[in-house]
Parts: structure tokens; C-alpha cells; sequence
């Protein structure tokens, strides 16, 4: 049931002509800025890349120092957040309001899902002394086991600070959302967070096998 509220006239910013003009700006600035992330998060791949054929045995000890079982719930989570997102879009186009509002929760909640795993996660390589560099304590056969947990919490860590920022830009969409901005006719920030949680969701897909899979 289509919320008949929801029919307001959103005010196109003077320098676009139209909403359409609006949306497919947007949309444009939203993928240039997920290609400057690809270019970011890229560094860090070839990083790792260069460590794993500089030092395979050392990934091989390090694999069976991570638990793959918390790896597959975190990359479960985001997949369902992947289709919650979708959802609460696809809501706001068809004027259902409340659905919207479902659906952006339930993102934000398997988002928070995520990082409370890696909470737990974190808690227990720090206990047991796995962290990078001068700090690694723990006894290990591989004396570079220290460059493997410092690339795992920069890559891992970095991807939760965006996990993070998600959240707070889903808080931000569940208020306007309240307000009644998003209708059939104007959805835009929907779908540029939308872009966004989708890339945070993807970098993920390929974190997982590369730290959790390996060996």
C-alpha cells in the first residue's frame, strides 16, 4: 500500500535543470568517488599481494589463525544487507514510506551485526598477542606472521570504518525518510548510499577468501 502522503514536489537545485538532470549528476559524482576508493582500497591489494608471493608460507600459518566460520557469518550478513538496501529503494519508488523505513533498519542492523562479530574477532587476536608489527607477542613458526596481522587490520579495520560511515549515512536516511523526502519522484541520496553500501559490501567478497580462505 502505497503511502498517499509521500506525493511532494521536491525543489531542484538551481544549477540543474531538472530532477533528472539532478539524479544523473549525482549518480555520476557517487561512481567517480567509488572509483577513487577502488583506487585506495587497490593499494592495499597489491600490498598484499606482494607480502602473499613474498611470503606464502607465512599465509599459510596465518590461515588457520583466523576463523573462517566468523568470515562466512560477517560475508552472510553483508550479502543481506546488500538486499536490504535494495528494498528500501526500490520502497521509496513506489511510495511506500513505512517499508522504507523496514528496510533501511534492517540494513543498519545487519550492519551493526558486522561489527560486532569483528568486535569479538579483534578481542581475540588481541588477547592471544596477533598484531602487527613490534606489537605481535604471540609465538608463531613464521617469523613474518607480524606483517600478515598488519595488513589483515588495515584492510579489515579500514573496511570497518566504512561499515561505520555507512551507518551514519543510514541514520541520515531514516530521518529524511521520517520527514517524507523520498517518494516515486525523488529518491536520489537513497541511491547514491545505496552505491555506496553496495562497494562496501563487494571489497568485503574479496576480503574474506584472501585472509580467511587461503593456504
Amino acid at each position: 500500500m502505497t503511502d498517499l502522503n509521500a506525493h511532494k514536489v521536491h525543489e531542484v537545485a538551481h544549477h540543474f535543470a531538472n530532477a533528472g538532470h539532478e539524479f544523473d549528476s549525482a549518480k555520476l559524482g557517487m561512481w567517480v568517488f567509488l572509483v577513487t576508493e577502488v583506487l585506495f582500497f587497490g593499494a592495499l591489494f597489491v600490498a598484499y599481494a606482494f607480502l602473499r608471493w613474498a611470503y606464502p608460507e607465512m599465509f599459510v600459518e596465518a590461515h588457520h589463525l583466523l576463523d573462517w566460520r566468523m568470515g562466512a557469518l560477517n560475508t552472510l550478513i553483508l550479502i543481506t544487507s546488500s538486499f536490504t538496501m535494495v528494498m528500501a529503494v526500490r520502497s521509496a519508488q513506489v511510495n511506500q514510506r513505512g517499508k522504507t523505513a523496514a528496510y533501511l533498519s534492517a540494513t543498519m542492523v545487519c550492519a551493526f551485526g558486522f561489527m560486532v562479530v569483528k568486535f569479538f574477532e579483534y578481542a581475540a587476536k588481541i588477547h592471544h598477542g596477533y598484531l602487527p608489527a613490534k606489537f605481535f607477542t604471540a609465538h608463531a613458526v613464521s617469523e613474518h606472521l607480524h606483517l600478515f596481522f598488519g595488513i589483515y587490520f588495515m584492510m579489515t579495520g579500514l573496511h570497518g570504518i566504512h561499515v561505520v560511515v555507512g551507518i551514519g549515512l543510514i541514520l541520515w536516511l531514516l530521518r529524511r525518510n521520517a520527514k517524507g523526502h523520498f517518494y516515486s519522484e525523488f529518491y536520489t541520496p537513497l541511491e547514491m548510499v545505496g552505491l555506496y553500501w553496495h562497494f562496501v559490501d563487494l571489497v568485503w567478497i574479496f576480503l574474506f577468501p584472501l585472509f580467511y580462505l587461503v593456504g
